[in-house]
């Protein structure tokens, strides 16, 4: 019997994905997310400044994650399997991805459902509850933070994005503009020889020498537009 090996689908996903499950952005508000200007909730500064403001802020979102369900887009993607090795790198904290059934899923900027120690960020634990309290240490004894890649602190899942990046045969960016880096550079490790699907109904700009395909719509709409595209070549 003769394995035919599945074509890699490679999916940049961001924020645009997981507002249609009713979780906000703050690219869309004025650089606020939730009224809270970001550099007060998402930066090692604002850690140290007000660490009850933070813990509190992320307590929040992790609250109401547990309120917000995986949309269609999401579900598609999870389906996709069947006929592709998918990967997904996501610029998302949340679990929506994991939820709809994906099986390979790289979270950029951490995951919200998850803590760190504050001391050494290769302490990881996963949380089974949506409140990190003062006073709740790592096994070092120094207090758990969220974990989530705050502004001005590195990637550590970079690398390993992009090495997916240069194995992809098909490449999807959906509910990202393309601004936050390094996250939008992996664009550039794509191979050459790569179509790309852009979905986007504000059309985010993408190295003109690339193939190009844009989807101009939701990510929902987008998503269903796409498989009818994918499932036609199989």
């Amino acid at each position: 019997m003769i394995m035919i090996k599945k074509k890699h689908l490679v999916v940049l996903s961001g924020a645009g994905i997981s507002a249609e499950s009713g979780i906000k952005t703050f690219r869309d508000s004025g650089g606020l997310w939730e009224g809270h200007d970001v550099m007060e909730v998402a930066s090692p500064e604002g850690w140290r400044r007000n660490r009850a403001l933070v813990q509190n802020f992320y307590n929040l979102r992790r609250r109401q994650l547990l309120d917000c369900e995986p949309n269609e887009a999401h579900t598609i993607l999870a389906e996709l399997e069947r006929d592709f090795q998918v990967s997904i790198i996501t610029q998302n904290v949340d679990d929506l991805h994991e939820r709809a059934g994906s099986t390979k899923v790289i979270h950029l900027h951490g995951e919200l459902k998850k803590a760190q120690s504050s001391l050494d960020p290769s302490l990881v634990y996963n949380l089974d509850h949506w409140e990190i309290k003062e006073g709740d240490k790592c096994e070092k004894g120094s207090q758990l933070r969220p974990h989530i890649v705050w502004f001005g602190e590195q990637v550590p899942m970079m690398e390993n994005a992009i090495e997916i990046a240069t194995t992809a045969d098909v490449f999807v960016v959906i509910g990202t503009s393309l601004q936050v880096y390094p996250a939008a550079s992996l664009v550039d490790f794509v191979p050459d020889s790569t179509l790309i699907y852009v979905i986007d109904p504000k059309n985010p700009e993408v190295n003109f020498r690339r193939k190009v395909v844009n989807i101009l719509e939701n990510a929902t709409k987008g998503m269903k537009t796409l498989e009818k595209l994918l499932k036609s070549q199989i």
